[in-house]
């Protein structure tokens, strides 16, 4: 039933109300606040910068890290999906010192997790076995030359001449038992996935749970590069690399390799 002019015109009109400049000026403020802590405490973006878990990873992959899911449990935050670190699970971790940072920096990794809080682990010729199990590693890139201490380890003692750390050839007899590696609870064992090249777990032993920051979600931009370009300290060389990119960006970037997803281990 239609309404008549009269009830028409007596019904309330919608006035639209404009937003002031200090409305919007609390609006982006807002917004950049969330994306703030967002960047901050859930996900953070990682380079990678050597060869080391090639071909998984590749030098020159930007990487969104997800900070929460691999995080230690917190009694505040219960409605948040915590787990705990898995064998295969891919980890971005800043590297175990004496010192807590070197210069004043951490030292960020990002290597496989091979072995857990008890896991006997031993390499025969490069193959990995984890509780007496070899195990299946497709992504895994072999080594075309023998060395005994990488490829046996830990069945020969490190050489002096090599890049095991002093504190590491230490310590790494304790953790000995019939020929096999123990990992101690509240550590892991973390290898390269481009096991010739990457320097390892093998060569500075356990990552402490507390070290690990998260784990890779997915690649969202690759762009083609060499580990020299990011040993460029000097300004000058730091902004031909800019200039490099800008030039290059839609040649060199490698787009079947954009929004590629890393899936969790189950």
């Amino acid at each position: 039933m239609e309404q008549s002019p009269e009830v028409q015109s007596a019904a309330p009109k919608k006035q639209k109300q404009e937003e002031t400049p200090l409305e919007a000026f609390a609006s982006i403020c807002g917004v950049l606040a969330i994306a703030l802590f967002v960047l901050t405490f859930i996900f953070q973006n990682f380079a990678i910068p050597s060869g080391s878990m090639e071909k998984t990873l590749l030098i020159g992959d930007h990487v969104l890290v997800n900070r929460i899911a691999l995080a230690p449990k917190t009694r505040w935050a219960k409605f948040i999906h915590y787990r705990d670190v898995s064998r295969g699970d891919i980890i971005v971790f800043f590297k175990p010192a004496i010192q807590p940072m070197d210069n004043g920096q951490h030292t960020y990794l990002v290597k496989r997790v091979i072995g857990i809080p008890g896991d006997h682990i031993h390499l025969v010729n490069g193959t990995v076995f984890v509780n007496g199990v070899a195990q299946h590693e497709p992504y895994a890139q072999v080594a075309q030359e023998f060395d005994a201490y990488r490829d046996d380890f830990p069945d020969v003692a490190p050489p002096m001449d090599s890049d095991v750390t002093a504190e590491w050839a230490l310590d790494l007899p304790s953790h000995i038992q019939n020929g096999d590696l123990v990992v101690p609870k509240g550590y892991y064992f973390a290898m390269g996935d481009n096991r010739p090249l990457s320097l390892d777990s093998r060569y500075w032993g356990f990552v402490p749970r507390a070290n690990i920051v998260g784990r890779p979600l997915m690649v969202y931009w690759s762009f083609k590069s060499t580990e020299a370009d990011y040993g460029q300290t000097s300004l000058t060389a730091r902004i031909g690399s800019i200039g490099h990119v800008v030039l290059h960006f839609f040649g060199d970037t490698r787009w079947g390799r954009t929004f590629h997803v890393f899936h969790a281990v189950k």
